[in-house]
């Protein structure tokens, strides 16, 4: 039953994958199963991984992954009798030296730069994952999304939290960082379907 329920789910998310969906998700299998990765050219060695290592690089400009399908996907996997629990967070992933890197931002780093200043140049990431209470110390991201330059994360927060609350059946406990404990923060999310709860 259960090996029936997890090919349901690996057609349904190949299905949502795009372009590219066959290296896309070997490649997927691959990063799962490959306990260190330090490039792309290690990911092409698993035996998860049929293709040319070119097939990655391919894979990753063609696919376009339909992420509100992903998302609803995943929200379908989650038990329905409790309060979910979500945790919502901005993580900065430093590329210092990726001087041709578009939309580079400054983003906040506990790993300070020269100058002793606790920020860094790279790109900023906000995710909110559904946090099981009795399995482990997994998380399942349901959206995990580029912060443009053009955007900030709070306003990309509250998006991805009003985007996953529309599709939950019951209403969730949302966690945050400090970073989310402002004004700005708790007025636009007022009229999101959550009980939020801020460090």
């Amino acid at each position: 039953m259960k090996f029936d329920k997890l090919q349901e789910f690996r057609q349904a998310a190949y299905n949502h994958l795009g372009k590219a969906h066959d290296a896309t998700f070997e490649l997927t299998d691959a990063i799962l199963t490959t306990r260190n990765a330090y490039s792309l050219a290690d990911l092409s060695l698993s035996p998860f991984f049929r293709r040319k290592w070119s097939s990655i690089y391919e894979a990753l400009q063609d696919s376009r992954p339909k992420r509100q399908k992903l998302m609803q996907l995943y929200i379908k996997q989650m038990p329905t009798q409790d309060r979910p629990l979500l945790a919502g967070d901005h993580t900065a992933w430093p590329r210092p030296d990726a001087v041709t890197l578009q939309e580079r931002t400054i983003e906040h780093t506990s790993v300070t730069v020269p100058g002793n200043k606790p920020i860094t140049i790279g790109e900023g990431y906000s995710t909110i994952a559904w946090v099981p209470d009795d399995s482990g110390n997994w998380a399942l991201p349901l959206r995990h999304e580029r912060i443009t330059s053009w955007e900030n994360p709070i306003d990309k927060a509250t998006w991805q939290l009003k985007q996953v609350c529309e599709h939950l059946p019951t209403r969730p406990i949302s966690v945050w960082d400090s970073e989310y404990g402002c004004a700005p923060f708790v007025s636009k999310t007022a009229d999101i379907a959550a009980d939020i709860l801020v460090r």
